[in-house]
């Protein structure tokens, strides 16, 4: 069983090395208290962007993470942002938005390859979003992975992700993704996510996973190898595994379940331990549970359509629109479903004495 990085080559599958085997148990921390990374939702109303909206979630955000005593940063430009359906100058617009309003909180942007054609990996198709981004102050960029970076040799990839390196300035974290978010995803070989993680440009990685527990494998590597990189959970079906193992979130969930998740990480640090908390993970988990439910193709990718009607419900947006560009929605009996999923987590938050989660 691998349990050294020079044992590693990039064929190694994480079944090969001893963190596949690693326990949650054995990496609990009830001291820590990291980053919530909120992929932040950009709304719409009558096909544009709902700036009012956005301001009012976000202020929304700040309040709760202020409450609980949690570092909170914005993920903006990501999936839950449109990043796929955003003009370069809208882009530059949401960030210039945030930034005049929240001058600040950390934000972390998202970047993918613009303008990729063909089928060859280009690493400057990562440069205009890259050029936007750094251009701000007390930001980070987050790569998001695209379908030709995705698909190159394990050898290839890293030295695409070392290229890409070259145009960053900022710190940056890296983006792994599972299928049930895109059918052309694979995540990152035990091989790979070394080879990033000892990069200096990459401060941290998120990997987005649903049905494989891949983030307890980068948990597991970057604790027994001391390793400087912060792995950033994206599973929103196992919300409570990062705050129990004192690690940073980076999810969509962040938005919809603001408050409760930032109560969470409170109790979970609490001495003694308020155990009032295991049904709080429950309760958000059963609402998160719902909004990135899988459709008939195994994908999660509309939870952004539920997110939107979550804050319309709650009273922070005025519509449940999504790009009018994006193909990921869901059926038009969602408000309803999204209401019944948050009966459970309303009755838990009423009697821990949650505020700012209440229907309209």
């Amino acid at each position: 069983m691998i349990s050294h990085p020079a044992e590693l080559t990039p064929s190694t599958s994480w079944e090969e090395t001893v963190w596949a085997y690693t326990p949650e148990e054995a990496l609990v921390d009830h001291t820590a208290n990291p980053r919530l990374c909120v992929a932040t939702l950009l709304p719409f109303r009558n096909g544009q962007p709902d700036w009012e909206g956005f301001e009012t979630s976000v202020r929304w955000m700040l309040t709760c993470a202020e409450a609980a005593g949690v570092e909170i940063a914005f993920v903006l430009n990501a999936d839950t942002g449109y990043i796929f359906n955003l003009s370069e100058e809208l882009y530059a617009e949401v960030i210039r938005r945030f930034r005049a309003v929240f001058p600040e909180p950390k934000i972390i942007c998202g970047t993918t390859a613009v303008g990729a054609q063909g089928e060859t990996f280009n690493p400057g198709w990562y440069r205009p979003h890259l050029e936007i981004a750094q251009n701000f102050e007390n930001v980070e960029v987050m790569i998001m992975t695209s379908r030709l970076l995705n698909e190159l040799g394990t050898e290839k990839r890293r030295d695409a992700y070392y290229e890409i390196a070259e145009m960053i300035t900022v710190p940056a974290i890296v983006h792994a993704l599972e299928p049930a978010f895109v059918p052309w995803a694979s995540p990152y070989s035990p091989w790979l996510l070394h080879e990033l993680a000892k990069h200096e440009k990459f401060v941290g990685g998120k990997i987005s996973t649903l049905d494989e527990p891949h983030f307890l494998y980068w948990a597991a590597m970057c604790r027994d190898l001391g390793l400087d990189f912060a792995p950033h959970s994206g599973d929103d079906f196992g919300i409570a595994s990062a705050i129990k193992m004192g690690l940073p979130l980076l999810i969509g969930a962040g938005v919809s379940a603001c408050p409760l998740i930032c109560t969470a990480k409170k109790l979970w640090s609490s001495a003694p331990l308020d155990t009032r908390v295991y049904k709080l993970f429950e309760a958000f988990q059963s609402l998160e549970d719902a909004v990135f439910r899988l459709d008939a193709k195994g994908s999660a990718a509309a939870y952004k359509h539920s997110t939107a009607h979550v804050l319309k419900l709650l009273g922070l947006i005025a519509s449940s629109e999504i790009h009018p560009e994006c193909t990921d929605r869901r059926p038009d009996d969602e408000a309803d479903r999204m209401r019944e999923a948050l009966v459970r987590p309303l009755r838990i938050a009423d009697r821990l004495g949650i505020k700012n989660f209440s229907l309209a």
